[in-house]
């Protein structure tokens, strides 16, 4: 079977084609467009940059495919709780169910959360886990979660928060820091490629509290780093630092508290290496390849096959 998969975040316009004979996904995206110094868009901008780069995406995704899909995944809302609404999603949403009754195809709803960690374990080559209790992450520009995940008949995915930010998002301190300094936004991958030339190392102390992070203080200090005349790729590196010091101290806590279960990393900030590097030291953890782990369509593609298939 071919099935297509949707998402349409606030970052990416985003599209996927799982072919579940051969495994293979492609996959075709757009960052949506966000003016230099700003942090992000609002979600009347959002839902029209959206609505223009849909046809953009889906043509150059077709452009390889030799036959329609079979099925539909998208993500129509943030996570799979009560009142989980952003109106960016009604974009991919309403793209699958016209296409859903252009072609008599069958259209599998999910959250764009359980979409990560989907495409994190397609890409970590461990499925496998969607059948048993597994510890996942999922930190980006809107969330910084640790996750229980356990097999649901209905949502393929039971998820259940063991802890969270507090207040700033991971990728919240990572794009404030980089227009701080002049970067682009979203601001990961130049904030990463900054750091990347600075060799201090900063004692960090993050604070957790039963489970959850605070990250407030990471733009306050990287803030008075730059008054004060720092270098800015050391102000980067404490950046990074912190939020690894965090993210470390949420995944203690959880496997000190859940027990020695397998740890899956999910979501655009978990594709920096630094980060990854140092997770991957300390823990029995799964990483998803870049362009899974930031905002595709991949996941909810798999959704779609694994909710077609019965499972």
């Amino acid at each position: 079977m071919k099935i297509l998969g949707l998402d349409t975040s606030n970052y990416t316009t985003s599209a996927a084609m799982y072919d579940t004979e051969s495994g293979r996904i492609d996959q075709s995206k757009l960052l949506l467009p966000v003016k230099k110094g700003e942090l992000g868009l609002r979600q009347s901008d959002a839902v029209f940059h959206h609505t223009k780069q849909l046809p953009i995406v889906m043509k150059k995704l077709f452009e390889s495919q030799d036959s329609a899909p079979d099925a539909i995944g998208v993500s129509v809302r943030p996570r799979n709780i009560d009142g989980s609404y952003m109106p960016c999603f009604l974009c991919g949403e309403g793209l699958a169910d016209s296409v859903s009754a252009a072609f008599g195809i069958p259209v599998y709803k999910t959250s764009h959360q359980t979409g990560h960690i989907l495409a994190a374990l397609y890409s970590a080559e461990k499925l496998n886990l969607a059948d048993r209790e597994f510890i996942a992450f999922h930190v980006s520009g809107g969330t910084t979660d640790c996750l229980l995940v356990k097999p649901d008949k209905e949502n393929i995915l039971s998820v259940t928060e063991l802890g969270t930010s507090l207040d700033l998002k991971a990728g919240q301190a990572v794009d404030r820091t980089g227009v701080m300094l002049g970067l682009d936004f979203p601001c990961g991958r130049e904030l990463e490629a900054l750091a990347e030339k600075s060799d201090k190392q900063y004692k960090i102390k993050p604070v957790i509290r039963e489970g959850s992070c605070s990250l407030s203080g990471v733009e306050n200090k990287c803030r008075k780093m730059l008054a004060d005349g720092e270098a800015p790729q050391d102000i980067a590196r404490y950046c990074l630092q912190y939020i690894l010091a965090a993210i470390q101290g949420m995944t203690r806590y959880a496997l000190e508290t859940r027990g020695d279960l397998p740890v899956v990393f999910a979501g655009g900030v978990m594709s920096n290496k630094f980060i990854r590097s140092h997770l991957e030291k300390e823990f029995e953890a799964y990483f998803a390849e870049p362009e899974f782990s930031c905002d595709n369509g991949a996941g909810t593609a798999i959704f779609a096959a694994m909710k077609g298939s019965g499972k």
